[in-house]
C-alpha cells in the first residue's frame, strides 16, 4: 500500500510526463490518473483541479531547474553551458515553460525556501559586473534573459538539424553557446 506522499509523488511524475507531452489544454486527467495507478477522485483530492496540478508541476520543475544551475560571478558564460546541458538532460522543464507561455498561463516566480531563484542569478550578474567580468552596460535582468535565449536557442531552431543529438553535435553546440555568451558579456575594451 502506498503512502499519501508516495501517491502524490507518483501523480506528479505522471502529470509531468503528460503535461510536457500534451501541454495544459491537451493533457487528460484520466491519463495522468492511469499513469499514477490512481483514481481521478484521488488526484482531485490531492490537487483540486487540472490547473492547480499543472502549476504545481511547473513550479517544481522551474525550482529544480534553477537549483540545478548556479551562476558564478567569475564564470557567467559557463552558466549558459550548464543551462544547455540541463535542457538536454531534462527537456521536460523547458517544454513545461513553453506550454505555459503558449497557453497564456501566468508563471509564478520560482522560489526555494522563500528566496526568489532568479534573484540569485541576477545578484551574480551584478557581482560579475562590479568585478569587471561582465559589461556593466547590461541591465542584469535583460542579460539573464539573453543568456537563457542563447542556451536554449537550438530548442527553438525550426529545422530538422535541431533533432541531431549525437554527442559530437551536442558538444559543438554547447561550446558555441558558451562562446556566444562570452562575447555577449565581455566588457567593452
Amino acid at each position: 500500500m502506498r503512502t499519501t506522499s508516495e501517491l502524490r509523488d507518483e501523480i506528479l511524475a505522471a502529470a509531468r510526463t503528460e503535461f510536457a507531452r500534451y501541454g495544459f489544454a491537451g493533457a487528460r486527467i484520466d491519463r495522468i490518473a492511469s499513469g499514477a495507478s490512481a483514481s481521478k477522485e484521488r488526484l482531485y483530492a490531492h490537487f483540486g483541479d487540472k490547473e492547480a496540478l499543472f502549476r504545481e508541476v511547473l513550479a517544481a520543475d522551474i525550482a529544480e531547474f534553477f537549483q540545478a544551475v548556479t551562476m558564478r560571478p567569475d564564470a557567467v558564460p559557463e552558466f549558459v553551458g550548464d543551462v544547455f546541458d540541463l535542457s538536454m538532460r531534462r527537456p521536460e522543464h523547458h517544454r513545461m515553460v513553453a506550454w505555459a507561455h503558449l497557453e497564456g498561463l501566468t508563471l509564478d516566480e520560482p522560489t526555494a525556501d522563500g528566496q526568489p531563484l532568479p534573484e540569485l542569478a541576477i545578484a551574480a550578474i551584478v557581482e560579475a559586473q562590479a568585478a569587471g567580468h561582465v559589461d556593466p552596460s547590461w541591465e542584469p535582468t535583460d542579460l539573464l534573459v539573453v543568456l537563457f535565449g542563447i542556451a536554449l536557442a537550438w530548442a527553438h531552431f525550426p529545422d530538422r538539424a535541431a533533432a541531431d543529438t549525437s554527442d559530437a553535435v551536442l558538444a559543438h553546440r554547447r561550446t558555441t553557446a558558451v562562446e556566444a555568451a562570452t562575447r555577449v558579456v565581455s566588457p567593452a575594451r
